[in-house]
């Protein structure tokens, strides 16, 4: 049911439609592709599925197919009547809901029942591929799992390790909530039109709890040490840090300050943030002049 090379071409001159430059529009046009993203993805009868990016359908009919049903997320207006006409001519209409909606600013509470787990099934525009992920990674809950299609580059950022070459903050922050690894590439002549870069599949998987106790350090703090860690990552932490972790915290975090940003894992991020948040607990309270003691007890502990 997947609408072959010629179908897009046709689809696409019937409703007036160019391909998106600014929605990193490139449709998926091999039948063989969507059915192994599909099988890939591991959804089945009760599975629900969000789809970010459905331009014509071959993707969401794909996933249709294997019995899962797809809430398929589109922001380009020009695309909705096409897509329409896709699922509406294929057997599996009554699986697929179209939401007309921009991914970046939808409420996704509003769109995904929070009691259900939701897997993310998609070929993800390149130019919101890497804020979404995170922003569904840190937003929302509901979505367990993912299967992305993304830039290989992007993909091996996304599932990259500590001291690996393509490791910086996005690894950390995909870490901090999930596990992640590239599980397939995906050549540039399945899509329509051909970008100019190679693809990845990349499968990421909540995790039970972060990988920081968010007991020892939020995670906004350990988010702020990475981004600063990372903005100079060519310098020493003492330095690239200097501003945020007082130097003696170093030491109670067991992590060097001559090393460099890309050689920390989440962890150790974790245990900096950590001992960075009671480094300045100490400072602020030994910056205090003593409250008087009554008999009524002594005066409230200052905050950091």
């Amino acid at each position: 049911m997947t609408p072959k090379p010629t179908e897009v071409s046709a689809l696409l001159a019937a409703h007036n439609i160019r391909p998106s430059r600014a929605f990193g529009q490139n449709f998926v046009v091999d039948p063989n592709t969507v059915r192994r993203v599909a099988r890939l993805a591991g959804v089945g009868p009760g599975d629900r599925v969000v789809e970010v990016g459905p331009g014509l359908g071959a993707l969401t009919l794909a996933i249709a197919e294997t019995g899962a049903v797809v809430k398929a997320v589109e922001v380009d207006r020009r695309l909705i009547a096409a897509l329409g006409e896709v699922v509406a001519a294929s057997p599996y209409s009554d699986r697929v809901e179209i939401v007309h909606a921009d991914a970046m600013t939808l409420d996704w509470s509003a769109v995904l029942s929070p009691e259900s787990a939701w897997v993310l099934v998609a070929n993800l525009p390149y130019n919101i591929a890497t804020p979404l992920i995170i922003h569904l990674l840190d937003d929302v809950a509901a979505v367990t799992r993912m299967l992305v299609m993304v830039q290989r580059e992007v993909g091996e950022r996304l599932a990259a390790a500590a001291g690996s070459p393509a490791y910086g903050a996005v690894s950390v922050k995909v870490a901090y909530w999930a596990e992640a690894k590239v599980v397939a590439a995906v050549p540039a002549s399945v899509f329509r039109p051909r970008p100019n870069v190679e693809s990845a599949l990349v499968g990421i998987r909540r995790r039970s709890a972060p990988a920081v106790d968010p007991r020892l350090a939020a995670r906004d703090e350990v988010f702020a040490l990475v981004n600063a860690g990372f903005a100079t990552r060519r310098k020493m932490l003492r330095k690239s840090l200097a501003s945020l972790v007082d130097p003696a915290a170093f030491a109670v975090a067991g992590v060097d300050p001559e090393a460099r940003a890309e050689t920390l894992g989440v962890a150790e991020w974790g245990r900096l943030a950590c001992a960075a948040r009671e480094a300045c607990s100490t400072s602020a309270q030994a910056s205090q002049p003593a409250a008087p003691t009554t008999s009524g007890g002594s005066g409230a502990e200052p905050a950091c």
